[in-house]
């Protein structure tokens, strides 16, 4: 039987710079955030006001899976109080992929270069969405992360690779374990 994976990603309210950097990212507040959870086939939208309930999938599942979830999206949930993250068994496939490679490497570069899809935008953007209350835009954008970020697992798992964009634009690929 397959196990329950929750598909994971947020958006902030504010950039990085704009609370005093990396060592503050509790303070970004979260605007929106969406997950698929594969037990149920559906996606689930969160803002502020439901963040509880947003733990509460996290809680239950039996993977959570996301893209730089640890260093930054769990970060961010940190400051809604104390959350045992260190006991959500996570895959964070830009944590995973930093590990392989030496460097980081974008969403949107593993996306484009794997699966032929761009991102329809940015954090920053998100925020300017976020700021002129176009919450649904965040939503949106969000949960296309979510589904970009899936369909890099179940490709991952399927092939035991992933592609990505080096420096000199040439496509690279690089074996993943998952």
């Amino acid at each position: 039987m397959a196990i329950s994976i929750v598909y994971f990603d947020l958006e902030t309210q504010r950039a990085i710079d704009e609370v005093g950097g990396r060592p503050n990212i509790h303070k970004l507040g979260m605007s929106a955030a969406v997950t698929f959870n594969s037990a149920t086939g559906t996606f689930h939208r969160y803002t502020e006001s439901r963040v509880k309930a947003l733990l509460q999938e996290l809680r239950s599942a039996e993977l959570v899976v996301g893209y730089n979830v640890i260093e930054f999206d769990y970060q961010v949930l940190r400051g809604y109080g104390d959350f045992p993250f260190d006991r959500v068994p996570t895959l964070d496939m830009m944590d995973h992929l930093t590990h392989r490679l030496g460097f980081r490497v974008s969403l949107d570069s593993v996306a484009t270069a794997t699966l032929r899809i761009s991102k329809s935008g940015d954090g920053l953007q998100a925020i300017r969405w976020y700021r002129q209350g176009l919450v649904d835009k965040v939503l949106d954008y969000c949960q296309q992360d979510v589904e970009i970020t899936k369909k890099l697992h179940e490709h991952g798992r399927t092939f035991k690779l992933l592609y990505y964009w080096d420096r000199k634009y040439q496509r690279q690929m690089v074996p993943v374990s998952w």
